[in-house]
Order: C-alpha cells, then sequence, then structure tokens
C-alpha cells in the first residue's frame, strides 16, 4: 500500500512538473484577468459558459441514436487512396487580389482588400502536445510547416479557441516574426505570451466585441463549444468563430460582412 501511495505522488509530481515546463501546453490566465472575467455573462465559477446550456458528454438516453451511424460500419471512414494536394498559386495570394486559399481543417490565409489573415493555423503534424499521441494528419511532410516561409507579411492571425487542432505551439513559433497581431478570445493570450508573443501585438475579444485594424472592422461572435489544453484548465479560455462541430457562427471581416463555415 505504501509503494502504490508513493507511486501515485511521484506520478502526480511528474504529471504536474511536465504540464509546467512544456511549453506546448501554453500559459494561463492572470489574477487580472480572471477578475476581469467575472462581470461577463460568459464567465461563471471560474469557467466560460456557452450561451445555451452544453453538456460535453453524451447522455445514456441520447446515446444510440448519435453514435448509430459511427458504430454501424467502418466503411469510408478513412481516404482509400492518397489525398491530392493543390500546389499554393503564391503569385495570386502575394498580389493585391482578394483570395482564399485553405490549408486544412479550419487553417485558411485571405487576403481581403490587400490585407493578409491567417485563421488558425495549424500546420504541424499532430494535434497534441506530444509527438507520440494525438490526431495525426493523414498525410504530413516538412512542406506543410515550410510554407509559413513563403507566405507573405501577415497582417493578422485570428485565433477562435485553444484546442491543440486550431492553435499549434510549433506553427505560432515559426509565424511570430511575420505576424503584425493577433486577434484572440478571453485568456488565450496567455499560451501567446508564454510563447514569446509581446502582449501589445494580443488583442484579446469577447463575444460581439468589435475592433478596427488596418482598415478592417472585426467582430468576435459567438459558438458552442468549449476549450482547453491542460487536465485543469478546461473552459478557462473563451471559444468563438470557428468552433467546428456546431456550424454557428464565426469571424465577421469588413464592409463584405462574410460568414466563414465552421469546421
Amino acid at each position: 500500500m505504501l509503494y502504490l501511495l508513493s507511486f501515485i505522488v511521484v506520478l502526480s509530481v511528474a504529471i504536474t512538473l511536465f504540464l509546467n515546463l512544456d511549453p506546448a501546453f501554453g500559459g494561463n490566465p492572470t489574477k487580472e484577468q480572471k477578475d476581469t472575467y467575472k462581470h461577463f455573462d460568459n464567465y461563471v465559477d471560474g469557467k466560460f459558459v456557452n450561451a445555451v446550456p452544453t453538456s460535453l458528454f453524451i447522455k445514456s438516453s441520447d446515446s444510440s441514436a448519435a453514435t448509430e451511424g459511427y458504430n454501424s460500419s467502418t466503411k469510408d471512414r478513412n481516404p482509400d487512396g492518397q489525398i491530392p494536394v493543390d500546389t499554393i498559386d503564391w503569385n495570386k495570394i502575394k498580389s493585391e487580389k482578394d483570395s482564399l486559399t485553405w490549408l486544412g481543417h479550419s487553417a485558411f490565409l485571405i487576403s481581403i482588400d490587400n490585407k493578409k489573415i491567417l485563421l488558425d493555423p495549424m500546420l504541424g503534424p499532430i494535434a497534441s502536445p506530444v509527438s507520440f499521441a494525438g490526431v495525426k494528419r493523414y498525410k504530413y511532410s516538412e512542406e506543410m510547416m515550410n510554407i509559413i516561409d513563403e507566405m507573405p507579411p501577415i497582417d493578422a492571425v485570428f485565433i477562435s479557441h485553444d484546442h491543440y487542432d486550431h492553435l499549434d505551439y510549433q506553427s505560432i513559433i515559426k509565424l511570430k516574426g511575420k505576424v503584425s497581431h493577433f486577434f484572440v478570445p478571453l485568456g488565450v493570450s496567455g499560451h501567446l505570451i508564454r510563447w514569446g508573443i509581446p502582449k501589445e501585438k494580443i488583442t484579446e475579444l469577447n463575444w460581439w466585441e468589435e475592433r478596427s485594424y488596418r482598415g478592417l472592422n472585426v467582430a468576435f461572435t459567438p459558438s458552442r463549444h468549449f476549450s482547453g489544453r491542460g487536465i485543469f484548465n478546461s473552459s478557462t479560455t473563451l471559444w468563438g468563430g470557428l468552433g467546428h462541430s456546431w456550424k454557428k457562427y464565426t469571424f465577421i471581416y469588413k464592409r463584405r460582412r462574410w460568414i466563414w463555415p465552421s469546421f
């Protein structure tokens, strides 16, 4: 019994050290930020909440209907062959023409009114803080990260929430010298600051807040989702915009009021 207790203590200490020392887990909101968040309707008992009460778990009464299609067959769950990847037209992207380039999942490179904008630039090989566990890309090569070298200077990066498939440590590290400004949900600045992004280059937004930036009018809208990068910080940062499962809302840009679909 004593050996088991000692093992549990050592394991707990190791996990705590790992969470604190590995930069991929990011940072946390400061006490001052948390005190500010207490005044918001979507922040309750130290956590952000959805506008509509939402459980992260499927009730037993709903599980059969929800999982019927998932469990019925393994057919067509994976591509039969190699996924085709188009060559990026950098001349078009770097021109003054409007364009939209999909980089996979919820990552987009947008040119609008000659402003270059990146949405959720997850270009790493795996959505995880570690290389040996997590959701991997179907196909990955160093070219995915290397396209950052080909990108023009980026006016703004927009982050919808801090899950690993949307906020990638490796991508941000490689991008940070090329990006003028980051727009993020409340609390997400803690991650970027830990990764070396200057505080003055980050704007945090609550739902429905708007900012003007380099001729663009930017608004952050609600989504029905959750957040968190570690064991103990679930929903301590906000989400919105490109939340990928509920297909409701997203960032809105300039006079055209473009609304991007969710993923």
